[in-house]
C-alpha cells in the first residue's frame, strides 16, 4: 500500500470514529437539559421522573430547570444519579413539599429496613444520595407540622451545594448526614424547632439566615472524632419567631460535635451561655469533655464571650485564619464549591 493511500485510509477511519463517539456523547435519549412543568409545558410534570430520566452514573452535567409550582413530591436522587443540577425558576414559588414524620405508619406496608413506620431518617421530603448535586432557587419543606421529627432535606452524597434555596421544616429540618459528605449552602434560609440543622457532614453555611420558631436549639451536631471540621458558619444571620426568648447556637449529638459560629449576627433570643452539654445522655453523658463550640467575631445582642460556658472557645486571630473553605471543604480532591 502506498504512504498516500494509508493515511486516506487512517484518516477516514478516524473521522468514522470521532463520529461514532461523538454521536454517542449527544445520545438523544439523554439530554443535557431537562424541563418541569406541573402544566405540563415541559418534558416533565414531576421532579422524580426527570431523574429517573438522567443516565446512571452519567459524567456529564445535566441542568433540570423546574418551573414555578407546588410540587408535592417524596424525592430520592440515589446514589447512581450523579451531576445534576436542579435549577428553580423562583425561589419562593418554586416548592417541594411532603408530610412525613418519626412515627407516621408507612402506606406502603414496611420499607426496606422492615419498619412499619417512618423514622427521622425515612421521614425526608427530598433525600440526596447521589454525589455532586446542585440546589438553586428553590424552596424544600416538610409540612408536618409540630408532631417530632419530620426533614425536609436528608443528603448523604458528596460535594453538595445549595444556592438561593429555603429549607423549611420544625424539628430536624435539615439531616446533613453522613461523615464522608461536604456540603455547601450560600445565601440560604433555614428554619426550625429542636435540632433544626443535624447530621454528621463537614458543611459550611455561608451568607444564610437561619431562624428559630421556638426556645430550643439551633443545631446538633454528630461529627465523628476523626473529622477536623463539623458544621461551620459564616457571615450569617441568626433570627427568630418574636415569641422565642431563649435559644442555643447548639448541644452536641454525638460526643465530638463541632460547631463553629463566625463573624456571625447573633440574635438576642441567644442565651447568654450559648451553648448546651446536653446532660442526660446516659449514652454519652460528658460530651461537653469532647465536643468542640468555638466562635469569632460575632455581633449583635447575643454574641456574649464573656458569659460563654468555660468548655467552649473564643477562636484567636491565627485560629480563624484557618476557617476557609479551601481548608474546611477542599479535601483530597481539592474541591472548591464556588
Amino acid at each position: 500500500m502506498k504512504t498516500s493511500s494509508y493515511f486516506k485510509l487512517i484518516t477516514i477511519l478516524l473521522f468514522y470514529t470521532f463520529s461514532s463517539l461523538q454521536a454517542r456523547a449527544q445520545d438523544p435519549k439523554y439530554p443535557s437539559t431537562l424541563t418541569v412543568s406541573k402544566e405540563g409545558n415541559a418534558d416533565y410534570k414531576t421532579i422524580q421522573e426527570a431523574i429517573n430520566s438522567v443516565r446512571d452514573l452519567g459524567e456529564k452535567e445535566v441542568k433540570i430547570y423546574v418551573k414555578k409550582g407546588t410540587y408535592r413530591e417524596k424525592l430520592i436522587i440515589p446514589s447512581w444519579k450523579t451531576r445534576i443540577s436542579f435549577i428553580g425558576e423562583d425561589t419562593e414559588q418554586t416548592i417541594i413539599t411532603f408530610d412525613d414524620y418519626s412515627g407516621k405508619p408507612n402506606p406502603t406496608g414496611k420499607d426496606i429496613f422492615g419498619n412499619a413506620k417512618f423514622s427521622t431518617y425515612t421521614s425526608f421530603t427530598v433525600l440526596v444520595q447521589g454525589n455532586d448535586i446542585h440546589f438553586e432557587n428553590l424552596t424544600i419543606i416538610n409540612a408536618a407540622g409540630r408532631v417530632g421529627q419530620a426533614v425536609a432535606l436528608h443528603v448523604e452524597g458528596d460535594r453538595f451545594t445549595a444556592k438561593n434555596c429555603r429549607f423549611l421544616g420544625n424539628q430536624d429540618t435539615l439531616y446533613a448526614a453522613v461523615e464522608n459528605s461536604r456540603q455547601y449552602y450560600q445565601h440560604c434560609y433555614i428554619e426550625g424547632t429542636t435540632d433544626f440543622i443535624f447530621g454528621k457532614a463537614t458543611v459550611v453555611f455561608q451568607d444564610c439566615t437561619i431562624k428559630n420558631l421556638s426556645d430550643s436549639y439551633v443545631t446538633a451536631a454528630s461529627t465523628s472524632a476523626q473529622q477536623k471540621f463539623g458544621f461551620v458558619f459564616l457571615n450569617c444571620g441568626l433570627i427568630a419567631d418574636p415569641s422565642v426568648t431563649k435559644a442555643y447556637l447548639g448541644r452536641p449529638w454525638r460526643p465530638y460535635a463541632k460547631t463553629v459560629f463566625i463573624n456571625s449576627n447573633l440574635g438576642k433570643h441567644i442565651l447568654p451561655e450559648g451553648w448546651s452539654a446536653w446532660k442526660g445522655d446516659k449514652m454519652f453523658p460528658d460530651k461537653e469533655l469532647t465536643a468542640f463550640y468555638a466562635e469569632y467575631n460575632n455581633k449583635g445582642e447575643g454574641a456574649s464571650p464573656k458569659t460563654r460556658l468555660p468548655w467552649t472557645k473564643q477562636l484567636t486571630d491565627k485560629e480563624a485564619k484557618n476557617y476557609t473553605l479551601k481548608n474546611i471543604l477542599g479535601g483530597k480532591d481539592q474541591w472548591n464549591p464556588l
